[in-house]
C-alpha cells in the first residue's frame, strides 16, 4: 500500500501532465513569454519527475531488501555468541578471561550489567521515514558488531580456544563477522542513495519558481490571464490541485 506522501508527490505529478494536454489544446493562444512557462519546459520538467519517482520508489526497494537481509544476516548472532561463550567455559582458559568474554556477550545480548533483563529492541520491520528510528537502529547494528569484534579478538588471544566445531573455528567467526559488516554496509549506503533521491525529487518537485508545482501554480495564473475566470480554459485547469508534499 502506497503512503500518503508517495501518493501526493504522484498525484502532482499526475496532475502536470493533464495540465499540459490541456495547454498543447489551446495551441497558438498558449504563448507565455516566460520561458519557464514555455510548453518544450512543461515537458521537460514532467519528464525530470516521472524519472526521479521512478528513482525514489527503486532505491526504496533496493534499501528495503537490504535492510531485509540484514535482519536476515544478523539474526543467528546472538545464538552464535552464546555457543562461543561456553565452548571457551569449556576449555582451560582463565576465569578472568571467560569473565570478560561474558561481559562482552551481555552487551552483545543487549543485556545491562547485573540483570538478565533485555533492553528493548530497536524497531527495524517498520517502513523508514523517521530518521531518529533508522538511526537508533542503526546504532544497535554498529554496537552488535564492535561487541562481535572484541569477542573475537579476545578468542584470537586465547591460546586454549581450539574447537572442533567448524563453525566455532576462529576462522569462521572472521568471515561471519565480515558478513555482518558487508550487509551494514549496504544498509548505509542504500539509504543514502535513496535519501539523495528523494531530496532531488524535492527540488525538482518543489523548488520555489522553477520546481513543478510552482511552475503548474504559474501556468494556471497565465491560462487565467489570457482566457478569464469564467473561461472553459480556465475551468479545466482550476480543477487541478497542486501541493507541496513533505516527507
Amino acid at each position: 500500500m502506497k503512503s500518503t506522501t508517495e501518493t501526493g508527490h504522484a498525484k502532482n505529478v499526475a496532475n502536470f501532465k493533464d495540465l499540459i494536454a490541456f495547454c498543447k489544446g489551446y495551441g497558438a493562444a498558449y504563448n507565455p513569454s516566460n520561458p519557464i512557462l514555455s510548453m518544450e519546459n512543461l515537458e521537460s520538467l514532467h519528464a525530470q519527475a516521472e524519472a526521479i519517482l521512478k528513482l525514489v520508489k527503486a532505491n526504496e526497494n533496493i534499501f528495503n531488501n537490504a535492510t531485509n537481509k540484514r535482519m536476515d544476516t544478523f539474526r543467528p548472532l546472538r545464538l552464535l555468541a552464546t555457543r562461543i561463550i561456553n565452548a571457551l567455559d569449556a576449555t582451560q582458559a582463565t576465569n578472568e578471561t571467560v569473565k570478560d568474554a561474558r561481559t562482552i556477550n551481555r552487551k552483545l545480548q543487549g543485556q545491562r550489567a547485573g540483570t538478565a533483563k533485555k533492553e528493548t529492541p530497536d524497531a527495524e520491520g517498520q517502513t523508514p521515514g523517521s530518521k531518529k528510528k533508522i538511526s537508533v537502529s542503526q546504532q544497535s547494528f554498529d554496537l552488535q558488531i564492535d561487541h562481535f569484534d572484541k569477542l573475537l579478538i579476545l578468542l584470537a588471544a586465547e591460546t586454549n580456544y581450539t574447537p572442533n566445531e567448524t563453525d566455532l573455528k576462529l576462522t569462521s567467526l572472521q568471515a561471519v563477522l565480515a558478513e555482518l559488516k558487508a550487509a551494514n554496509s549496504a544498509v548505509i549506503n542504500m539509504y543514502e542513495a535513496w535519501n539523495n533521491s528523494r531530496i532531488a525529487r524535492n527540488s525538482i518537485l518543489y523548488k520555489e519558481a522553477e520546481g513543478l508545482v510552482s511552475v503548474a501554480f504559474d501556468t494556471k495564473k497565465y491560462i487565467l490571464s489570457v482566457f478569464g475566470a469564467g473561461s472553459p480554459q480556465y475551468k479545466q485547469v482550476s480543477g487541478l490541485f497542486f501541493k507541496v508534499v513533505k516527507d
